[in-house]
């Protein structure tokens, strides 16, 4: 199975860049994994949020086969422990499912368009946290979820 992370801007912070770096070497050992980083657009301040929102969409879209599960990370998205996230891509990767793909959106979050093409929504946390880190805290948890279903010693309950 192959898993696809796509995040709309670019990580900019060294420290969240290199702590990515670190969790996307480790995932190496289990799955493959691509990530995207759509460009942020540019002169926004002439743009409504959903004008935004919908320009996003049609860049996030176009990176989106057909055959492709999408799981938008999302605020209102489901809400899993790290084991039942593992069991969560156990379950994706016995379904048969080619490509996984994980989207985080803008700042003002994800258009209608991308919703409706989207088939799970995933929190991380009730809490809210910058663009930037989630990415850091999605490839982690990444990697956590494939030692558990490996039986390997990353993961103490």
């Amino acid at each position: 199975m192959k898993i696809t992370f796509i995040t709309v801007g670019k990580t900019e912070d060294a420290y969240l860049k290199e702590g990515i770096e670190k969790y996307v070497n480790r995932l190496k050992h289990y799955t493959r994994l691509f990530i995207i980083e759509i460009d942020e657009l540019k002169n926004t301040k002439a743009l409504t949020r959903e004008q935004q929102k919908a320009k996003e969409a049609e860049l996030i879209l176009k990176k989106i086969l057909p055959l492709d599960h999408v799981i938008l990370l999302d605020e209102n998205g489901m809400e899993l422990s790290s084991t039942q996230f593992a069991a969560y891509i156990d379950k994706k990767a016995l379904g048969s499912i080619s490509n996984l793909v994980f989207v985080v959106g803008g700042p003002y979050g994800f258009d209608q368009s991308v919703y409706e093409r989207a088939n799970d929504k995933l929190s991380l946390s009730a809490m809210t946290f910058s663009h930037q880190m989630v990415r850091l805290f999605f490839v982690e948890q990444l990697y956590r979820a494939f030692t558990i279903l490996k039986g390997e010693p990353y993961h103490h309950e």
